[in-house]
């Protein structure tokens, strides 16, 4: 199994049970007891697997990683050869980034853990950070600097970047007050697409208005 090879099994089992509940509760409050419960296992096999409940931690970090990965894309170093490439990439991912997070029946667990653990400052945002989030966002960075004519690297851009994903996380993590305000029973594929459309016009504007 490579690391691209999603979790199986009892492995699996746990992987998912640490992701609800980590994000949930938080790894301090997390009983391994709970773990193994919901994973329908026994608690030794926590140890078995992944060494301990830490290891758990990272397990989970990982298959973040891989998730997303999943989504986005592995980060890439070539770029597109127009800026109207750039920019169709670019959306490419937003629209991918919008599916799986309103779309994704493992969206909520996926986003929670790693909202958990950066707030506590847990080692599995920094495996997620320093294998995912910091390569994919300079290949973002380099999108939009080649969109917009600016250095990939300037604070602007990279701000810039931001601001496009967090609009997204938005939808995922508001998902309540969205729909109640927008009459919804919840996200489905109809709203998706509503929402990827504004989101990726939202794109285009502000890149079009950038200096």
């Amino acid at each position: 199994m490579t690391q691209d090879d999603p979790p199986a099994g009892t492995r699996a089992d746990l992987i998912a049970a640490g992701l609800h509940l980590f994000g949930q509760q938080g790894f301090a409050a997390t009983p391994t007891r709970a773990l193994a419960a919901l994973a329908k296992t026994n608690v030794a096999s926590i140890a078995y697997h992944f060494g301990g409940k830490e290891g758990l931690r990272l397990a989970c970090g990982a298959e973040v990683a891989r998730r997303i990965g999943q989504v986005a894309g592995p980060p890439a170093t070539e770029l597109p050869a127009t800026r109207r490439d750039a920019l169709d990439r670019l959306e490419a991912m937003l629209r991918a980034m919008v599916v799986f997070l309103t779309q994704g029946p493992q969206a909520q667990d996926t986003v929670a853990f790693i909202l958990r653990e950066l707030s506590e400052g847990g080692p599995a945002f920094d495996l997620v950070y320093d294998a995912f989030f910091l390569p994919k966002h300079r290949e973002l960075c380099a999108l939009a600097g080649m969109a917009t004519d600016q250095p990939a690297e300037a604070e602007e851009t990279r701000l810039l970047v931001f601001s496009l994903l967090g609009q997204a996380v938005y939808f995922r993590i508001g998902q309540p007050v969205i729909c109640r305000r927008m009459g919804w029973t919840g996200y489905s594929a109809a709203e998706t697409t509503a929402i990827a459309d504004r989101l990726a016009a939202n794109m285009r504007a502000i890149l079009r208005s950038q200096p």
